[in-house]
């Protein structure tokens, strides 16, 4: 086990994990196309890595991304009780497809075309996000916070949004799916 290290500019792809690392952080390092699996991960932070295209199938808990790159990253395989905190990272293309994410937070991060198709995010906070084409299909949006979030469509018809947090102006998102057409009216 790795506890309490800065781990900085490494090329995991050229480098193996070990089984498991605790309070560290990773800094400039690359897991680009890999396969992360049986690793755990228990609060560590990574700052500026690449983990596009990586499959997270490792136990990721108390995990923070802060300015990552995690274009088209595989979240189908993580543990049921993985939490996340994004900051400022670039999540496009992301697949999160059937996953448990209560209570995890994004900040200030792109998630442009993510998939969160059947994916459980009761009480997560998006916060400052792009979801321009973000996939909301039978996923579990209860107690969640989109009030600065922008560019969404969620069918409440086909998403459980009970008392989540919508600002007035991104109602739009919830009503395009009906075919409801919003004028502004000066």
């Amino acid at each position: 086990m790795i506890e309490d290290k800065k781990i900085s500019n490494i090329d995991f792809r050229q480098q193996a994990l070990e089984d498991e690392y605790n309070n560290c952080t990773f800094i400039n390092c690359n897991f680009s196309e890999m396969q992360i699996k049986e690793v755990v991960f228990e609060d560590c932070k990574f700052e500026l890595c690449n983990f596009s295209l990586a499959k997270m199938d490792a136990f990721w808990r108390d995990v923070q991304f802060k300015e990552c790159k995690l274009t088209g990253a595989n979240f189908t395989k993580i543990n049921k009780f993985s939490t996340f905190s994004f900051q400022q990272s670039n999540l496009q293309y992301a697949i999160f497809v059937k996953t448990k994410l209560k209570c995890s937070k994004f900040t200030s991060c792109n998630l442009q075309e993510v998939d969160f198709s059947q994916a459980d995010l009761t009480m997560s906070i998006f916060k400052d996000c792009d979801m321009l084409r973000t996939v909301f299909s039978n996923t579990n949006l209860e107690k969640a916070d989109l009030t600065t979030s922008y560019n969404y469509i969620i069918d409440p018809n086909n998403n459980t949004i009970r008392k989540a947090r919508f600002s007035k102006y991104g109602l739009s998102g919830l009503l395009i799916p009906f075919g409801i057409i919003i004028e502004d009216v000066d």
